[in-house]
């Protein structure tokens, strides 16, 4: 009977102490996740303290900002801009307005935005700021001086172009005269070529007879720029370049030219240097024919060496060496030489 009630009693204080060992293990598991509760919200506490930390150092810097910047306390700058206040939205048109109505500001019936403000809206107030930022960074380092630069680079420009207008003047002026004097040239130059290309022709059929000479333009439409080309084709000869000419013949032909400029242009006295050095007997006489006829109207100085020119003169000079080596001017007059 003792054994038996031992034995009922021990059963009894087992299940006892079972019933004692879920609870425990209840209650342990109840601990544990109290204590990874506990650890969570600790970690919470520290990450929101974190983030109130770093928030009041942007506000801190961001009032700092405020002030350095704007010149305004945060207090006055959430008043006067604050969410609750209308967002002012600047009058644009055309591509201005199209930027707006991509925000879904509103806009009236031409299009153009409301200019009297509207409801703060974060997400498109970034999106203006995004397209501000990026408008000012294309715009570059705000120059401080930019004011004072412009005003003298408008000075400058207000000066110089006072300066071009007054170049412009001068310059059209300027046209003008070359105009005249182009005009002025062209006509003198037009008479004298067809007086001398006249005289040419009739000087030429003097020096070479029955021979043909004759001047030509290169380029009769601009006689501001022309050439003058001279073409002598003496009697019994087919050639009219003077590179084929003879020297004497050149030499003639350039006489003629001369001549031809004297008559044509006459002047109180010419001045000529062994002209007719390369002459034989029969072309110098035809040039002393020329030279009694020129001195008509003119008084000539010639240089020569040739005895027949000396006999048709007024006056000789002449350069003689003396015994003793030093140079002497002999002079004669010609009897019944002219006054």
């Amino acid at each position: 009977v003792s054994l038996e009630a031992a034995a009922a009693e021990r059963d009894q204080a087992e299940a006892v102490r079972a019933q004692f060992d879920a609870e425990l293990t209840e209650v342990r598991a109840a601990n544990a996740e109290s204590v990874a509760e506990l650890a969570r919200l600790t970690d919470s506490v520290h990450r929101d303290e974190l983030l109130r930390a770093e928030q009041r150092l942007r506000i801190e810097a961001l009032e700092t900002r405020a002030v350095e910047e704007l010149g305004i306390t945060a207090d006055n700058l959430v008043a006067e801009y604050g969410p609750d206040q209308l967002v002012p939205v600047p009058a644009e048109t055309g591509e201005g307005a199209g930027k707006w109505a991509a925000l879904h500001l509103p806009v009236d019936e031409d299009g153009n935005p409301v200019t009297e403000g509207v409801p703060y809206n974060r997400a498109e107030q970034e999106k203006r700021l995004k397209r501000a930022q990026r408008d000012l960074s294309a715009l570059g380092k705000v120059n401080p001086l930019a004011l004072e630069e412009f005003a003298a680079l408008e000075e400058r420009h207000a000066f110089l172009s006072t300066q071009l207008e007054d170049l412009k003047a001068t310059r059209k002026d300027l046209l003008d005269i070359i105009r005249e004097v182009d005009q002025r040239v062209e006509e003198v130059f037009t008479a004298a070529f067809h007086d001398t290309a006249v005289q040419f022709e009739r000087v030429f059929g003097r020096l070479f007879p029955g021979g043909e000479g004759r001047l030509v333009l290169t380029d009769p439409q601009d006689m501001l720029t022309t050439g003058i080309e001279v073409e002598a084709r003496p009697a019994g000869k087919k050639i009219k370049r003077l590179s084929l000419l003879s020297g004497g013949e050149r030499s003639l032909t350039a006489v003629a030219l001369l001549v031809a400029i004297f008559k044509a242009r006459p002047s109180p006295f010419y001045v000529m240097d062994e002209v007719e050095a390369a002459l034989d007997d029969t072309n110098l006489g035809r040039l002393i024919t020329i030279f009694e006829e020129l001195r008509e109207s003119s008084q000539l100085i010639v240089i020569t060496h040739q005895k027949r020119t000396m006999e048709v003169a007024d006056a000789l000079y002449g350069v003689s060496m003396r015994g003793d080596g030093v140079s002497a001017v002999i002079s004669q007059r010609l009897a019944g030489a002219r006054s």
